[in-house]
Parts: structure tokens; sequence; C-alpha cells
């Protein structure tokens, strides 16, 4: 089974000079996803912010939707915002990749009402294999941990999610082709 933590000689991506600019929000790949979509009615609205380095800093608010235990974010929500979070450092070595393992450690309950701070990091990467990290802190950036991510990524050609993808997504990034240019600018949705 393959491990989160980057082997010894694995080395820090360089940060794509086409990066999201630290600071600036990172975008959504897709208005209806679940984990980061605007569009989404009860999703979580992940909002995540470019670090200097190859970090990145994302919040979210759990709701009334986001529930597991009555009043506690369910903690299968808490793990689909880590892969989240995580899969968004992709942007900033600027290669489409998919989650290939996700381990997440539940420390704290995170209550209904809370915001969930997350501090997130590539760690390392070997060929295509990018290997990351990540704590959850509530309420605050400083709030005591609630919880622990790591994930490995497998890097994969932008024609994977093309090949999978129904006709309704194609027809939007081919609306909004903004939404591919940070993998593959020569890249042509209909070529």
């Amino acid at each position: 089974m393959p491990s989160t933590i980057a082997p010894e000689g694995s080395e820090i991506p360089p940060r794509h000079a086409k990066a999201p600019l630290p600071g600036s929000k990172i975008p959504s790949h897709f208005g209806h996803c679940f984990g980061c979509g605007d569009l989404h009615p009860t999703g979580l609205h992940l909002v995540a912010h470019a670090g200097e380095g190859q970090n990145l800093t994302a919040v979210f608010t759990v709701t009334e939707n986001h529930q597991g235990a009555p009043g506690l974010a369910h903690g299968g929500l808490l793990s689909l915002a880590f892969d989240e979070a995580l899969g968004k450092l992709m942007w900033l070595i600027r290669s489409p990749a998919v989650t290939a393992r996700l381990e997440t450690d539940f420390i704290l309950p995170v209550p209904m009402g809370s915001t969930l701070h997350i501090s997130a990091e590539i760690t390392g990467q070997v060929n295509r294999k990018v290997y990351t990290a990540a704590v959850g802190r509530l309420n605050a950036p400083d709030g005591p941990i609630a919880v622990r991510a790591a994930a490995l990524f497998v890097i994969v050609p932008m024609k994977h999610f093309m090949e999978n993808a129904p006709k309704e997504y194609l027809a939007h990034v081919t609306a909004h082709p903004e939404l591919l240019a940070f993998v593959d600018p020569d890249f042509e949705i209909n070529p």
C-alpha cells in the first residue's frame, strides 16, 4: 500500500511561474464541486489562498448540511475538506493529479458553526507522485488542532479528466477555458 510520507530523496517541486500569486484565491476547478464550488447549494464552499511557497491556507465553515452526529461535522466530510485543500496544492505546480491515498486523523470534534482553518503543503515529489500534508485548526489559524491529514497524489494527463467528464462539464470548461489554463496552456478541449 502506498505511503503518504515523502520518501528519502524526494524533492519539493518548484513553484510554477504561472502559479496563483501568494495571497491570491485559488479558483474552483468546477462550480458544482461539492468541496470548493460556489454553485453547489450544500457543499463545503472551501476557499483556499496560495501561500509563499508550496503551501496554502483554506477555510470552511461547518453548517447543518455537514453533520454526522447531531451538531458535529461528519468525519467523511472533514476528509473531503482535506482532500480538496491538499488537491488545490496542485495549482502551485500546475499539474493535474488524482488522489491515490488520503489519511485523516481526527483529534477533536468539529462542531456545527465552527470554521476549520487548514494549512497545507507539498512535502515532496518523486516522478509523478506528489506527497502532501495538512493540519486543520478550530476557529482560528492558531486554534487547537482538530484534524491532521496527509495524501499522495499522482499526476495524470489532462485527458484523464476530459475522457471521464460528462458533456455538461465539457461545455462548462469550453465556456471558461481559464479553468484549464493552469495545467497546460496548449491543451485544446475540442482539438
